[in-house]
């Protein structure tokens, strides 16, 4: 045991990185001759194992890093290296943590699927780059795990690509991210030309190229900074275009819940602590980069992507797309947190949530598995997603009832669970950050307020559509007897998730999020004094916000006491997202191809036009000079050459050899000298 803790942590780090990537390899290479998924999920709990000892033995330590030379272009020179600090670690350990039950989960639920094979090999890649991300210790390597992690996303979400709907799906997503990776790269373009490194620990460590000791709140003040103000402006904001998109901020967020079409396992890890993760993550990397306008702009879109898609929750039917839209409204709550300074409470969240959202994907797919069975049984046509075909599932399935219940609490924040922990960091902070900045500045707490409510609202509305009540497709499908709960090596996964729902994990205190371990190990100095009234208040208003909303919730949803229009408006514009993929799909998209079509008509009928008159005129002058050198210059030729010949003639019939012809020209010559003679 000894030996094990004597490794280096740069070594198990190694390790917990080069697992999935092995079993990658050999899932490409074995190909369908196994497809259990054991080498995947063996090479996955090794990697737990060492990014726990890496966790353990750099937590609350002196950073680490190790890297080797690279490549060399003129006086620069690029480095293969890893950083090992309090975020990059959790991060590892993070990642590693939540992938075990997901491959556990997905040796059941996948069973019997015909391309399983490639599933373990897509899954086993997805876990690789983004476990190579996090421990990255430069940008450009950080971007290259950073494109490897869209490219698995996208073979995973169109896993299933003989639906049309996934190969859409994955397609959205790979476009959409690509608008992020530009600005991704526009970033490491502006850092690199002012500082003529990419290296993280030159860059940030005390005394860097950005000494994080000059940095209060974003605002740069290092003294080895000559970068224009515009110009930091823009690096910040090309980064944050990145995490946009990423991490699905709004108006970038389209693509994340049509992503759905992917296996539900799949969503789980995208949405708890793989992909989404990767922008929220980077901008906690990034912080001292980032001056105050470029945090206000964190703020402004964090606090709209969280208001909106909670907004666009409150109505949907699939099941998937309501935890989507939840995930994507909670990676507004972190981006909020960066925004205002706080980027420990960010990453904060970004723990919690991980457990609990990736629990609630997991329930959620028990829930389609058992339904999917039942529609299978009883061949019977409706969608398994479905809420409007769900209810009572409590009576069949009550175990996965009683964790999704647990799942639900954390997300909506109800007290003794690690999402009232970790939400309150964020609205709490908010409010003491807006108390500092001025009245409007207050818009920003309320809203996450209103949000944590309507989350409440939402999250609630789905357990009881899905568990309370009566099954609504019951007269569609006869007997019940092939719905039930779900299998063991589904739910093992699911119990663990559940017992990481609660505080307890996180801090030893069930009220106060200053105790938490991870608050404290990413200490940050916020810039404002703590408001004592505000860590009352607040919290009590969102508990008890969380309760009216889930008796609302109940009366609305299981007592049938439903008040409002279903086919109004506001319903409808929840329901169609606030018809972002109509106004995408209308003005972008259509745009984007009526602009091609003009190009083709200009490139048509203007340059080709152009090209084919040229050429014409070309042509012309061409057989112009043709006749001038056929008629005129050979013309020419052939007459000099003629009257030569000619003369030549001539004066050759003078030399004949006969005595008379020489005579007769004398004779000649004399009469023509006389003459001339006579003239003169």
């Amino acid at each position: 045991m000894n030996i094990i803790f004597d490794i280096s942590p740069l070594s198990t780090a190694l390790f917990t990185v080069a697992m999935p990537l092995l079993a990658f390899l050999y899932q490409a290479i074995i190909g369908k001759k196994d497809s259990t998924g054991l080498v995947a999920t063996i090479a996955i709990g090794v990697s737990f194992i060492c990014s726990l000892l890496t966790f353990l033995k750099v937590w609350n330590n002196a950073p680490l890093t190790s890297e080797i030379e690279w490549f060399t272009i003129g006086q620069s020179t690029f480095t293969v290296g890893i950083i090992l600090n309090n975020l990059t670690s959790l991060m590892l350990f993070l990642v590693s943590t939540i992938a075990v039950p997901v491959h556990i989960y997905s040796k059941s639920y996948m069973q019997g699927d015909a391309g399983i094979h490639r599933y373990w090999m897509y899954l086993s890649l997805f876990c690789f780059a983004m476990l190579g991300l996090v421990i990255m210790n430069n940008l450009l390597l950080m971007y290259i795990f950073w494109e490897l992690v869209g490219f698995a996303s996208y073979l995973l979400i169109g896993f299933w690509f003989t639906k049309e709907s996934a190969v859409q799906a994955n397609k959205k997503a790979f476009l959409v991210n690509r608008i992020g990776d530009l600005g991704f790269l526009i970033g490491i373009a502006i850092v690199y030309s002012q500082f003529g490194t990419l290296n993280l620990v030159s860059l940030f460590e005390t005394g860097g190229l950005i000494d994080l000791t000059t940095v209060e709140y974003g605002l740069w003040v290092s003294p080895h900074n000559s970068m224009d103000a515009s110009w930091l402006t823009i690096a910040g904001i090309s980064f944050f275009l990145g995490a946009m998109a990423k991490s699905a901020q709004f108006p970038l967020h389209v693509w994340l819940p049509d992503a759905m079409e992917g296996p539900t396992s799949v969503s789980s890890l995208i949405h708890a602590a793989t992909m989404v993760a990767a922008g929220v993550f980077l901008m906690s990397t990034l912080f001292p980069l980032f001056n105050e306008t470029v945090l206000l702009m964190i703020t402004i879109i964090g606090s709209i992507t969280a208001i909106t898609a909670a907004y666009f929750a409150l109505a949907q039917y699939d099941i998937k797309k309501i935890l989507a839209f939840s995930t994507i409204s909670q990676l507004g709550y972190m981006m909020v947190g960066i925004g205002i300074g706080t980027w420990d409470a960010a990453m904060f969240h970004l723990l919690t949530h991980a457990f609990f959202k990736c629990l609630l994907f997991l329930c959620a797919g028990a829930v389609i598995h058992e339904m999917s069975h039942l529609k299978a049984h009883s061949q019977a046509d409706f969608d398994p997603q479905d809420l409007r075909n769900m209810g009572g599932l409590r009576q069949y399935m009550p175990q996965t009832c009683i964790l999704m219940v647990i799942a639900s609490l954390a997300l909506a924040g109800f007290p003794l669970t690690s999402g009232y922990l970790s939400k309150d960091s964020i609205i709490i902070s908010a409010f003491e950050w807006a108390s500092t900045h001025g009245p409007i500045f207050q818009i920003v707490p309320i809203a996450l307020i209103i949000v944590s409510i309507l989350t409440s609202f939402y999250i609630g509305r789905l357990i009881f559509k899905a568990f309370f009540g009566t099954l609504r497709i019951k007269h569609l499908v006869g007997s019940l007897t092939s719905l039930g709960e779900s299998p063991k090596l589904m739910l093992w996964p699911m119990y663990f998730l559940g017992i990481c729902c609660f505080f307890p994990l996180f801090s030893i205190n069930p009220i106060s999020y200053h105790d938490s371990w991870v608050m404290d190990g990413l200490l940050v100095d916020y810039p404002y004094e703590a408001n004592h009234t505000a860590h009352l208040v607040i919290p009590l208003v969102l508990t008890i916000g969380a309760l009216s909303a889930w008796i609302v919730a109940w009366r609305w949803y299981v007592q049938g006491l439903y008040p409002l229009n279903a086919h109004s408006f506001a319903n409808r514009l929840s329901l169609n997202q606030g018809y972002l993929n109509q106004f995408n799909e209308k003005v972008i998209v259509s745009g984007v191809l009526h602009l091609s079509k003009l190009s083709y008509w200009l490139d048509r009928n203007i340059v080709d036009g152009f090209i084919h008159i040229f050429t014409r005129f070309i042509q012309h002058l061409a057989h112009f000079s043709h006749w001038v050198d056929k008629n005129i210059v050979d013309g020419l030729v052939n007459a000099v050459g003629k009257i030569a010949l000619i003369l030549g003639n001539f004066a050759r019939s003078a030399q004949n050899g006969k005595l008379q012809t020489y005579l007769y020209s004398v004779f000649l010559l004399v009469i023509v000298g006389l003459i001339y003679l006579l003239l003169r």
